[in-house]
């Protein structure tokens, strides 16, 4: 059966369904901020993504000025930042577990969260004037995915630097240590992820999904668990201090935090 191009416009962000490949568009204006009604509709819409066989690859991007600048920090809140992380991590571990070719177009910012969506796919093509970053670290908070799994892709002294630092760096920097498989002018950044997109879709869907489970039978194990003992460190041990408080607290007040080491 031929499959019928679709294009669903939710609250949050749009659903392109065309035969061999979707679209994720995040439609969050101006930076699109990823709060708990985006992580549902991103839950729903990859679910939807995974129940067609024909569907090769699945590309992530984002509208307007930003791929996206993350998390909502009033999400971080103690009554809600357990909710939050459980929501966004299964977000995050449905794209690792997808079958389908993951491809992230990047441009703008890039940022927390939204950093951490895009360096789980499968193949990266950034901007070379994105910024990218894990600025967490600045609000007295850690990015579990990006604590767990950067490291396996840049290198530990570089996964180091940027979430202790949380200092952002150009797409060409992404690039260059591994966080992208190319940069390009932002002008040529969708024809070449088009491009891609277009070879896979020549490929068998069984072959490629098939494929990635090989690829990946190590680094899905040890994802699985260092991001499990991550959250719970997040829990248990950062969301009781005062600095982790205060950092949001300072955030949303737009003040600059006081630090007290405790």
């Amino acid at each position: 059966m031929t499959m019928i191009p679709t294009i669903r416009n939710l609250t949050r962000l749009s659903l392109d369904l065309s035969p061999r490949i979707a679209r994720v568009t995040l439609q969050h204006p101006p930076l699109n901020v990823i709060d708990i009604p985006m992580m549902e509709e991103l839950a729903g819409a990859l679910r939807e993504v995974e129940e067609r066989p024909e569907v090769v690859a699945v590309i992530f991007s984002g509208s307007q000025k930003a791929f996206s600048v993350g998390v909502d920090v009033a999400a971080h809140t103690p009554d809600k930042v357990e909710d939050m992380l459980g929501k966004f991590h299964a977000v995050i571990r449905a794209i690792v577990a997808s079958k389908k070719v993951t491809i992230a177009a990047v441009h703008g910012h890039c940022l927390g969260g939204g950093a951490d969506l895009a360096m789980v796919c499968d193949l990266v093509y950034t901007a070379e004037l994105a910024t990218w970053g894990f600025p967490e670290i600045k609000l007295g908070c850690y990015p579990p995915v990006a604590a767990t799994a950067l490291a396996a892709l840049v290198g530990q002294k570089q996964a180091a630097d940027l979430v202790l630092t949380g200092r952002t760096i150009t797409g060409k920097e992404a690039a260059n240590i591994g966080l992208a498989n190319a940069v390009l002018a932002e002008i040529d950044l969708e024809h070449a992820v088009r491009e891609t997109a277009e070879h896979l879709s020549q490929l068998s869907p069984a072959a490629l999904a098939i494929t990635k489970k090989a690829i990946y039978a190590w680094d899905s194990m040890h994802f699985d668990k260092g991001l499990a003992r991550a959250e719970k460190i997040y829990f248990e041990e950062l969301m009781k201090t005062e600095d982790a408080h205060e950092g949001i607290n300072a955030f949303l007040e737009k003040r600059q935090p006081v630090w007290k080491g405790k």
